[in-house]
């Protein structure tokens, strides 16, 4: 099986975001457009981020979020230890953990070297508002693909992000099951200081 952590690096290429079109732009278009743009981004300046990766996790950290409901995926991430809990502390978590995943995937990024690895399908299947998935292949160095999903939902400011599927693997899931796990035994205030200072160990590969 091909590892998670692997593809969940290339569905952080991927989630990157662009600055806003006149018209509201829908889930394929976004992946598309993103796609684009952060190949860009990387392609340009390649020699740079190769040796100063704090400007890559710079540059990508903008770009990123912009293109993620955070919050709802914090929501989602932390599951019943969310409920009654206030937003600004819902964001808090959210914020750490997007500096997490920023950290331990950006140095992977810079292996994305052509637009053409990239295949987006057009949608299929039962989609809503509530729950759009765009449908991707990876190709990979030994000409295999690697399917790599976006969930997106219809939010006040347009369509957002908020999980990304690996060869089946939800990002959401596998990070509730272990940070729900670190939250039942040290309790949620310590868990998030721990996710702050990058001392939570996370396995990524489910």
């Amino acid at each position: 099986m091909i590892r998670f952590k692997t593809f969940l690096v290339v569905a952080m290429l991927l989630l990157s975001g662009v600055a806003s079109a006149q018209h509201e732009r829908g889930p394929v278009e976004i992946v598309r457009q993103t796609t684009d743009e952060l190949y860009q981004l990387v392609d340009e300046n390649r020699e740079e981020y190769e040796n100063d990766m704090e400007a890559l996790r710079a540059d990508i950290r903008p770009v990123l979020l912009a293109e993620i409901d955070t919050p709802y995926s914090g929501r989602l991430i932390l599951g019943r230890a969310a409920r009654g809990m206030d937003g600004a502390k819902v964001d808090e978590f959210a914020d750490a953990l997007s500096d997490l995943l920023i950290r331990r995937y950006a140095e992977g990024l810079l292996g994305f070297q052509t637009r053409d690895q990239v295949d987006i399908r057009p949608l299929a299947g039962d989609n809503s508002e509530r729950m759009t998935r765009v449908k991707t292949r990876v190709s990979l160095d030994n000409g295999e693909q690697a399917p790599v999903d976006y969930v997106f939902r219809k939010t006040e400011d347009g369509w957002k992000i908020f999980d990304v599927i690996v060869e089946g693997i939800s990002y959401v899931t596998t990070f509730r099951n272990q940070i729900g796990e670190a939250i039942r035994q040290e309790g949620f205030d310590t868990t998030l200081e721990k996710l702050k200072r990058g001392e939570l160990k996370i396995d990524a590969d489910g």
